[in-house]
């Protein structure tokens, strides 16, 4: 992890938070039990969702973050500082369940090819069908352009427009997946997750405005189809 995280930053805020760091990390080395419960506590839901994104169960997902926890406690010697803690500890659990999902769905190693179909980069971020074409009066202008959200909050805090959303997340290719996951979902920043995920700046940008673009046509034809229904 070779770039310094904002989060273990200079000024104050992130002074206090890398001494913290530091003080845990030192505890985890001595094999204090209570800062290691603490460090469950607070990263085990998050670690768990992340799994699930890669295996095919909950059984399997919890076996892979159950061999996280013991990556953890055997390479805490090895932590460098030079990413957040919560960065590394998110490296081990991606590195192990990408590896379990694999074996589980028996894919094959055609790492070209299955790389391009986990970021999605032969489909079209908005579909054709939303631009004119070559026949109309201004091809490749708008056809239908994205509507216009009076109150996204108040949209999405439906339990059915959650689900629709959770739904069309889960069906993105398996980079997209991760990093609106990481950046809308938990928080993350952007050098977070590049750091968590291996990705370059560009990279990280394309994927995730390609993952928003999928999500919120999704979430577009649920609300057109609720409005109609109306």
């Amino acid at each position: 992890m070779g770039e310094q995280e904002a989060s273990t930053g200079g000024g104050p805020d992130g002074s206090t938070r890398a001494a913290n760091v530091e003080r845990l990390v030192a505890a985890l080395r001595r094999g204090d039990e209570d800062a290691f419960r603490k460090l469950v506590e607070e990263h085990g839901p998050f670690l768990m969702r992340l799994a699930l994104m890669h295996v095919p169960s909950r059984a399997i997902a919890e076996e892979v973050v159950q061999d996280t926890w013991l990556a953890v406690l055997n390479g805490i010697d090895r932590f460098e500082g030079r990413s957040s803690l919560r960065t590394w500890i998110a490296s081990i659990l991606l590195n192990n369940a990408r590896t379990r999902g694999q074996r589980e769905r028996r894919v094959l190693p055609f790492s070209f090819l299955r790389r391009r179909a986990e970021e999605g980069r032969d489909e079209p971020v908005v579909s054709p069908d939303r631009f004119q074409s070559v026949h109309d009066s201004y091809p490749g202008h708008w056809a239908r352009p994205p509507a216009e959200w009076d109150s996204p909050e108040e949209r999405l805090s439906t339990e059915e427009a959650r689900r629709v959303l959770l739904e069309a997340i889960a069906k993105l290719p398996i980079r997209q997946r991760e990093v609106i996951a990481l950046r809308d979902i938990s928080g993350w920043s952007a050098a977070e997750t590049r750091n968590a995920l291996g990705l370059s700046e560009t990279n990280q940008r394309v994927l995730l405005h390609r993952a928003r673009s999928k999500v919120r046509a999704a979430l577009e034809r649920h609300f057109e189809a609720d409005e109609l229904g109306r």
